[in-house]
C-alpha cells in the first residue's frame, strides 16, 4: 500500500507502508477514495511542530468500507463513508452532548495516516458515517471537504453563536475560514465580513455568502471591522488561523456579549487576562466534534444544497503529495485534494 509520511520539514515522500488491518472487533478498513492536506498539516512541514520520526500522514478523507470488525453494526462493506479526524465511540456522556472530539475513548485517526490507498479506522460505529448511496463523483470532493473544514468551520460558526440578524466577521482565508462563511451563510447570518487579502479567496468567500472584504489585519483589521459595526464590533466572530495576532484581531474585532469561535489550532496563543475581564465577550472552540454534524452535512451536499468542494483548488495523484504541500506551503493553493 502506498502512503505520505513525513520523514522531517519539508520531506514528505510516498512509499510503500503495511496494509491495515482489522485490529480490534470495533475496527473498519476503509480503501480511501479521496483524501486531501490539512492547513494544520503545514505546522510540521515548516517546523513550527516537532515530528516525532518519520510520521504518516493525513486526517481527512471518504471511501469505500472494505472491512468491518466483528463488532461493527452501522456500516457495512460496500458503504462509501466520511468520517471525522478524531475516532470516537458516539455513545459517551461526552458524545451524546455533541463533543466527541473529547469522547473518553477517543483516538486520532490521523496517526494511522489517510493520505494513503487503504486507511484503518477505529471505533467504526461512533466515528464513520455512510452516505445514502454511491456518491457522483463530483460530490467526493465536498464530501471529502465534511470530514474536516467543512465540519470545522460550521463547529465555529456554531460556537460564535452565528444566526439570523447577525454580523459575522471571519479572520482566515483558508478552507476552514472560507468555509466558516459558507456554513455562516447557511445558518442565516445577515452580514459576513471576511478577512482577506487574496483575490482568488476574496472571490471564493463572495461565492460562499460573504458580504464584505476586509483586506487590514492588526490593529487595522479591528478598526476597519468597528467602522463597518458603527464602532460596536461584530456579534460574532470566526477565528481560523491559530496564531497571537489572529486570535487578538477575533477578540477585538468583537462586539461586548459577543461571541469568538475558536478553531484555528493555537500555537503560543497567550490572552491578556485584564483586557479579556473587561472585554465582555465569550470565546468557545477547539477541536471540532465534526461528528456531531455529519448527518446534517451530507444531507446538504447530497442534496446539492451547499458545494464546499469548490474550496479544492488543486487536484493531484497521491504519488505527487510533496508537490501538494509545497503548494499549500507557498500558498498557490488554497486546499489540495489527493487521489490514491
Amino acid at each position: 500500500m502506498r502512503g505520505a509520511v513525513m520523514y522531517a520539514p519539508g520531506d514528505v515522500r510516498v512509499e510503500d507502508r503495511d496494509v491495515p488491518v482489522i485490529v480490534e472487533p470495533t475496527d473498519a478498513v476503509i480503501r480511501v477514495a479521496a483524501a486531501c492536506i490539512c492547513g494544520s498539516d503545514l505546522w510540521p512541514y515548516r517546523g513550527i511542530e516537532q515530528l516525532n520520526g518519520a510520521t504518516p500522514m493525513g486526517h481527512e478523507y471518504v471511501g469505500v468500507v472494505e472491512q468491518v470488525g466483528s463488532e461493527v453494526t452501522t456500516i457495512k462493506a460496500g458503504d462509501f463513508v466520511v468520517g471525522s479526524f478524531f475516532a470516537s465511540d458516539n455513545t459517551c456522556e461526552i458524545c451524546r452532548a455533541g463533543y466527541q472530539t473529547h469522547c473518553v475513548n477517543r483516538q486520532p485517526v490521523g496517526a494511522n495516516g489517510a493520505q494513503s490507498e487503504l486507511l484503518r479506522v477505529p471505533l467504526a460505529d461512533g466515528t464513520l458515517v455512510a452516505t445514502p448511496g454511491q456518491p457522483d463523483a463530483n460530490l467526493v470532493p465536498s464530501l471529502l471537504a465534511a470530514s474536516d473544514v467543512l465540519g470545522t468551520g460550521w463547529f465555529a460558526a456554531v460556537a460564535a453563536e452565528t444566526g439570523p440578524g447577525k454580523t459575522v466577521a471571519v479572520v482566515g482565508d483558508g478552507a476552514v475560514g472560507l468555509l466558516g462563511v459558507l456554513a455562516a451563510h447557511q445558518l442565516g447570518a445577515e452580514r459576513i465580513i471576511a478577512m482577506s487579502r487574496h483575490a482568488d479567496r476574496q472571490k471564493l468567500a463572495l461565492e460562499f455568502g460573504a458580504t464584505d472584504i476586509v483586506e487590514e489585519r492588526g490593529n487595522a483589521g479591528v478598526a476597519k471591522i468597528k467602522e463597518l459595526t458603527h464602532g460596536l464590533g461584530a456579534h460574532s466572530v470566526i477565528e481560523a488561523v491559530g496564531t497571537q495576532e489572529s486570535m487578538m484581531q477575533a477578540i477585538r474585532s468583537t462586539r461586548p456579549g459577543g461571541h469568538v469561535g475558536y478553531v484555528g489550532v493555537a500555537h503560543d496563543v497567550s490572552l491578556p487576562g485584564k483586557e479579556l475581564f473587561f472585554s465582555g465577550v465569550h470565546l468557545h472552540g477547539g477541536p471540532a466534534p465534526v461528528r456531531r454534524f455529519l448527518p446534517e452535512l451530507i444531507d446538504l451536499i447530497w442534496r446539492r444544497a451547499i458545494d464546499p468542494g469548490k474550496v479544492f483548488d488543486l487536484t493531484l495523484p497521491l504519488e505527487d503529495a510533496a508537490e501538494g504541500y509545497r503548494a499549500m506551503d507557498q500558498r498557490t493553493a488554497i486546499k489540495v485534494l489527493l487521489q490514491p
